[in-house]
């Protein structure tokens, strides 16, 4: 069974509960096939909805406050938001665990369409295992890293619709359809 770590344990600014976020967390890593301890911290003072992964091994997110809000209720709990953001950081892991992703740059290194061509990838996934989706956002932010073209649609379909593409793969389909 996941063990999730949850900062910090109660909140002043927003209106989430440490427990219920560890309960959704834990439910998509287990959806996911991680059985390991994960630790999350969020920085509640912040709306914006900033994430990413601090360590790889042991499991250590950051998110801001606003990646886990309701979008319709400011600063209540969203559970469909939480799935899409953890969900997303998780799979990014285990790709970099799959021997797949062994080229990939440091995190700090990829540029916004690199991001942008690996979460479309990631949550295409997330959509068919029933944990998140929001693919017309993720349509509008791929095309404007990649353009508003033919070209940039059909790649988006390509890391939407596939299963399991190297980073090679991700960064041939991003390069083939970038904007000057």
């Amino acid at each position: 069974m996941t063990q999730v770590s949850v900062a910090p344990e109660s909140f002043e600014m927003v209106f989430y509960d440490a427990a219920v976020i560890g309960e959704v967390v834990a439910e998509v890593a287990e959806r996911l096939g991680l059985e390991e301890t994960i630790k999350l911290e969020i920085d509640e003072g912040s709306p914006l909805g900033r994430s990413k992964v601090t360590s790889y091994d042991p499991i250590e997110l950051w998110v801001d406050g606003g990646a886990l809000e309701n979008t319709k209720r400011p600063r209540q709990f969203g559970t469909a938001r939480t799935k899409d953001t953890v969900g997303r950081l998780l799979l990014r892991i285990l790709d970099r665990r799959s021997g797949r992703f062994d080229d990939t740059p440091a995190d700090d290194d990829l540029d916004l369409m690199q991001f942008a061509a690996w979460d479309v990838h990631c949550v295409g996934r997330l959509e068919r295992l029933g944990i998140g989706g929001q693919r017309q956002r993720r349509l509008y932010q791929f095309r404007n890293r990649h353009g508003f073209t033919d070209l940039a649609d059909s790649a988006f379909e390509k890391l939407w619709e596939s299963s399991e593409l190297s980073w090679t793969e991700i960064e041939r389909i991003s390069e083939g359809c970038r904007i000057s």
